[in-house]
């Protein structure tokens, strides 16, 4: 597709489904691997990304069936240890495997994630982690190799940084440590959350949930048994379904969503005008007779985020004066 052709001017109506997060289906994909059997994650949106990870998974050797936006996965076929950069050049993501492996297996190499066209996400936070935990780790020829040949040990991390991928790699591989892991800084994103929450209901006690210290307790690489789970709802789509709405003054339903994780869009949107009606799986977003200007600063959850910062620029067009909005996160965004 070369390009999108829009006929608008219009108002639009109606109820939409929102897809399961792409950024929460990734770590738990990745989470596959610190499992033994099979593994049925459901609620998968059906975007690049996904089968970009099941690729990875099929490569080092697991097995894996896809129907109905569920993936059954089996990673005891796992036979080798490289994530090559001929898969995870297209996907950033697949650092999230680096965690995992090296748990599991006590050795891998990992290609290093290609560049970022919204600025630098270094995964420098990730390898301090891992060697604090007692990794040995090298950068050779645009690759990680990492040993833990005795398997990691427990150990207190400083994110200087929040680093959601970060997060969620030390909590994965802190899941098949030997002892206590203490993760200062920690990321509180709903798609953290997720994992952890899951890890902790499969057999990883996790203390501190939701909130910026966590405390991992490892099985020292005993793999966990975990059968079925559901990816959460995409915030991000939500909220640009809602200002689909808002830009077209229309009366719109979003199903199949979790409104406590669009909170500080939901108050940007009440701050411009709008109103809502708030069910249990639900959002009906209505119109505004004026739509008031607004002040935005992208930051890390519960904050405003980066990813909706365009959507509401778009929408601020529209608004009865001048809106001020400021990206925090990324210095090319």
């Amino acid at each position: 597709m070369d390009y999108l052709e829009i006929d608008g001017g219009c108002t639009l109506s109606g109820e939409i489904e929102i897809s399961g997060a792409k950024n929460a289906a990734l770590p738990l994909l990745a989470m596959s691997i610190l499992c033994k059997g099979e593994v049925k994650i459901c609620n998968l949106p059906s975007v690049a990304d996904i089968k970009t990870m099941l690729l990875l998974l099929e490569d080092l050797g697991a097995s894996y069936s896809y129907e109905d936006e569920c993936a059954t996965i089996n990673t005891d076929s796992i036979n080798k240890t490289e994530a090559k950069y001929d898969i995870v050049r297209k996907m950033r993501a697949s650092i999230l495997t680096l965690g995992p492996l090296l748990a599991r297996f006590g050795e891998c190499r990992v290609s290093l994630p290609g560049g970022c066209a919204i600025g630098q996400r270094p995964i420098d936070l990730h390898l301090k982690a891992l060697e604090l935990m007692g990794a040995e780790i090298e950068i050779k020829e645009g690759y990680v190799l990492a040993s833990a040949k005795d398997g990691l040990k427990g150990a207190t991390i400083i994110f200087d940084k929040v680093t959601v991928t970060g997060t969620e790699n030390i909590v994965m591989a802190a899941a098949l440590a030997k002892g206590e892991t203490k993760i200062i800084n920690a990321a509180k994103e709903p798609e953290v959350v997720q994992l952890c929450e899951i890890l902790n209901d499969n057999g990883i006690l996790i203390k501190g949930i939701g909130s910026d210290e966590l405390i991992i307790h490892g099985r020292d690489r005993s793999l966990l048994e975990i059968e079925e789970l559901s990816v959460i709802p995409d915030r991000i789509e939500a909220g640009s379904y809602l200002c689909a709405g808002a830009i077209t003054n229309s009366t719109i339903t979003l199903k199949k969503v979790n409104h406590s994780h669009l909170i500080s869009i939901i108050l940007k949107l009440q701050e411009m005008g709008y109103n809502f009606d708030l069910n249990e799986e639900s959002i009906t977003i209505k119109p505004s007779p004026k739509i008031t200007p607004i002040s935005i600063a992208t930051t890390e959850y519960p904050g405003f985020p980066t990813d909706m910062q365009a959507q509401f620029m778009a929408l601020s067009l529209i608004a009865d004066g001048t809106s001020v909005i400021e990206e925090r996160l990324f210095e090319n965004r």
